[in-house]
């Protein structure tokens, strides 16, 4: 919506006494500069500022409109989950985007949320290497095509496609697929990066072949800076708060990368060099400056039509699985991608101007604390263990009285269980009385607050208080599992198949939900804002800043602080 006035009361009182001429609208911005950082806790921004310069930041919040209480308002915070709320404004009830995998009931198998066999990776070796790969959610994928296909509304980056006939220029980046794919839309481009080619990459959704600014950029072998380097502290290690415990023991000690620094990323022969790169500042780093070539080659923000660049940074979230958020590497990390987003702040205003910029700053979920690392402060937690509860004696006795000779519980991958409906049909058993005493005897185990069913869901038949509500605001009846779990607070699954991480998310408690909020540069004033407001709130203030509608599924409100803080 472009603002004539910031009182849109006074508007109304005076608008009679102006000539039409007064009524000039502002200009729109250039350039929407969408910045996610994976795994960035509401916190987290403020925890080193002492550290750090003046343009990341340090400019964002002490420029920007600063929400202090910002949320996403579904359960099961995961990386998909939490990029598409961003990138529609809507739920993922509605959106679609439930979890990084859910079960397909027409293909009988788990799937990734942006695989799609009918668009293969441009680049025939930048697939999946099933050997080195450490997300769970990647090895899940039967295929190395991928698309924005299984997002069900539109984003905000598509309706500034319509809204100007196509000729705005839209452009995901990230490490990270489904970061990429997620907020470049059904409409814009995505790229992300191949840490089985070291290549940033895309599929046939988005190009027949590649452009050739993007062949000469990957030709130039862009990780090869990094050959046989290390990721070393920033700066003087007396600094850091976190100096002296450089060797945590719940640390994952990956081959090769070890706990402590400085962390070796090898020659470029290693199979897993392009994962070290990921695991470590580097990765943010070859984003930031592919996103710098996009801008370049694409010419962003250079004519009358307003442009979309986001840059989903991903190396928060790995250094935050590997070693967890309160350690050195986290700090150090944090550190290093202050100075990486000054770096991008710094080329925009360049290219662009920050005045002519409207920047947004999120997350797509926060972060758990290291169980052990809890204990050790005298909160005494510990993971979680799902595969062992159907072989717990309440389940065996369930099967009994159902006259079940198999495993009832087919399979749980966070935060579903999948029952074995194959099972429950042959036996002419109700799928729903099933799920609501497995479901009974779940909220008993050790580690369990709450277990859901999707037929009290769908009948309408849960409690409206804070933790069912984010659970219904995550339900998908043609995806979602049978039964949602919620672990105790500061209790997870440690083992993401086969690797114990240190640390993860995906839960509904406020450590999980709360995710930074910043809107920034267009000559925005500065504002502090304490009130609670949504994730679903960010794609509704830029639809309302361009006077463009709001994506189709939109949930979430303009943020009238925001609106008021443009210049007229």
């Amino acid at each position: 919506m472009a603002k004539y006035f910031k009182s849109s009361v006074w508007f109304i009182g005076m608008a009679s006494l102006l000539p039409m001429a007064c009524l000039q609208a502002v200009e729109k911005p250039k350039l929407v500069l969408q910045i996610t950082v994976d795994q960035l806790r509401g916190d987290m921004p403020t925890a080193y500022l002492d550290r750090m310069g003046k343009g990341g930041f340090n400019y964002l919040l002490n420029e920007g409109v600063v929400f202090k209480d910002a949320h996403h308002k579904h359960a099961n915070t995961e990386t998909i989950v939490g990029h598409a709320t961003l990138a529609t404004g809507a739920l993922p009830s509605v959106h679609g985007m439930i979890g990084n995998v859910w079960f397909d009931d027409k293909l009988q198998r788990l799937v990734y949320n942006v695989e799609d066999a009918n668009y293969p990776l441009l680049s025939a070796d930048a697939g999946v290497n099933q050997k080195t790969e450490i997300d769970p959610t990647q090895r899940t994928a039967k295929s190395s095509g991928r698309s924005p296909r299984n997002i069900q509304v539109s984003t905000f980056s598509d309706e500034l496609k319509i809204a100007t006939n196509g000729q705005a220029k839209v452009f995901g980046v990230s490490v990270k697929d489904r970061g990429a794919i997620s907020m470049a839309g059904h409409m814009g481009k995505a790229f992300w990066f191949s840490k089985k080619s070291g290549e940033f990459v895309t599929s046939k959704y988005y190009y027949e072949k590649y452009p050739q600014w993007v062949t000469q950029w990957n030709g130039a072998k862009p990780t090869k800076k990094y050959d046989n380097q290390s990721w070393t502290l920033s700066q003087n290690k007396a600094s850091y708060q976190f100096a002296k415990q450089d060797d945590q023991p719940w640390e994952t000690k990956f081959p090769g990368f070890g706990r402590t620094f400085p962390h070796q990323y090898g020659d470029m022969e290693n199979p897993y060099f392009n994962t070290f790169l990921t695991l470590s500042p580097a990765g943010d780093e070859l984003t930031l400056d592919f996103a710098k070539a996009v801008v370049n080659n694409e010419q962003l923000g250079q004519d009358g039509i307003t442009d979309y660049l986001s840059v989903s940074f991903s190396s928060t979230d790995y250094v935050g699985h590997i070693f967890g958020p309160s350690s050195l590497e986290a700090e150090d990390n944090l550190l290093r991608l202050d100075s990486t987003i000054t770096n991008l702040l710094s080329f925009i205003d360049k290219k662009v101007g920050l005045d002519n910029t409207l920047i947004v700053l999120s997350a797509d979920h926060g972060a758990a604390e290291v169980p052990a690392y809890l204990s050790s402060l005298g909160m005494k937690t510990e993971p979680v263990a799902p595969k062992t509860w159907d072989k717990k004696p309440s389940m065996q006795a369930l099967k009994k009285q159902f006259g079940l000779d198999e495993a009832l519980i087919q399979s749980y991958f966070h935060p579903y269980i999948y029952l074995n409906r194959e099972l429950i049909t042959r036996r002419k058993l109700s799928l729903a009385q099933v799920q609501k005493v497995v479901a009974n005897e779940v909220e008993k185990f050790d580690g369990v607050a709450l277990a859901v069913t999707s037929n009290d869901i769908e009948q309408g038949k849960t409690p409206q208080d804070y933790l069912h509500t984010l659970v219904v605001n995550n339900h998908s009846k043609n995806r979602s599992g049978d039964i949602y779990v919620v672990l105790e607070a500061h209790r997870f699954v440690a083992d993401m198949e086969g690797l114990t991480v240190a640390a993860t998310h995906g839960s509904p408690w406020r450590y999980d939900t709360f995710v930074p909020l910043i809107f920034a540069g267009f000559n925005l004033d500065d504002e502090v804002v304490y009130d609670d407001v949504s994730t679903t709130d960010l794609a509704v203030t830029l639809s309302a800043i361009l006077g463009i509608k709001s994506p189709s599924g939109a949930h979430g409100k303009p943020l009238v602080e925001v609106l008021d803080a443009i210049d007229d």
